[in-house]
């Protein structure tokens, strides 16, 4: 009644009602959009293995000079053989306080999966290597895994080395065998190097945070502040190469000749 006959009253009211229904509005969108978030994030994560798979690194140039002999691997429109592929998975479990980490991750045999191959975040820095496979689910060896090798190199002048974990600092990772030559400084990025059978080359793995020297060895020892960030992992994206086992069998002979 005061609002239907009092203007001042009117507007009063008015602009309570438009206050309250505001925040109601607004509540709801938050909650809405909360709940809303899994899938987007599984919108997003389908979205970013299609751009993925088009990466100009998946594939491989076709020799078009030899006509004989059988193809294996499928050509694309622009005589490309496609060489990695990625699969989106999801974390169901993960560790990163113990001497030997795993990631777990719903998706196995019956989806493509297999031993041996590679696992990057969704923002391309490696995780580490699957080791168990089911039909259904996988286990991969994170990279905080006192076992885990993973061949990388230097970004500034592509020298290459080992990276590996010491059991210590969860964020900090050790790059072993970079020769003195290479003369690294603080900062320097870290990436993938082309001699993995597991990972695509010049994939992050992170910076340079101290340099170590012995002057018994002609080697240096770097920390590197790794780049993927275990705490938090949600999803990963599985690398399949494809030419891996032929790689693996042409390097038995020479580690057994060795």
């Amino acid at each position: 009644m005061l609002s239907s006959y009092s203007k001042s009253h009117e507007a009063f009211f008015g602009s309570w009602t438009n206050q309250v229904a505001g925040n109601v509005n607004r509540y709801y969108n938050n909650w809405s959009y909360f709940f809303d978030l899994k899938e987007t994030n599984a919108k997003l994560v389908a979205e970013n293995v299609l751009l993925r798979n088009q990466l100009a690194q998946n594939f491989s140039a076709y020799d078009t000079s030899k006509k004989l002999g059988t193809l294996v691997l499928k050509k694309d429109s622009l005589e490309k053989i496609r060489k990695f592929y990625y699969y989106p998975a999801k974390v169901v479990g993960n560790t990163f306080t113990l001497q030997k980490n795993y990631v777990w991750i719903e998706r196995g045999a019956n989806q493509g999966i297999k031993k041996d191959m590679a696992a990057i975040s969704p923002d391309g820095s490696i995780v580490g290597i699957v080791v168990e496979v089911n039909d259904n689910y996988s286990k991969i060896m994170s990279l905080l895994h006192r076992n885990s090798k993973v061949s990388a190199m230097l970004k500034r002048d592509k020298i290459a080395g080992s990276i590996e974990w010491d059991g210590e600092n969860p964020y900090t990772l050790v790059l072993k065998n970079i020769s003195k030559s290479a003369a690294p400084k603080i900062g320097d990025t870290v990436l993938t190097s082309p001699y993995s059978t597991n990972f695509p080359a010049q994939l992050m793995i992170g910076k340079v945070t101290n340099i170590l020297k012995d002057p018994s060895s002609n080697f240096l020892t770097l920390n590197v502040k790794a780049a993927t960030n275990f705490f938090n992992l949600e999803y990963v994206y599985i690398v399949e190469n494809k030419r891996m086992d032929e790689q693996k069998q042409l390097e038995k002979p020479a580690a057994n000749n060795e």
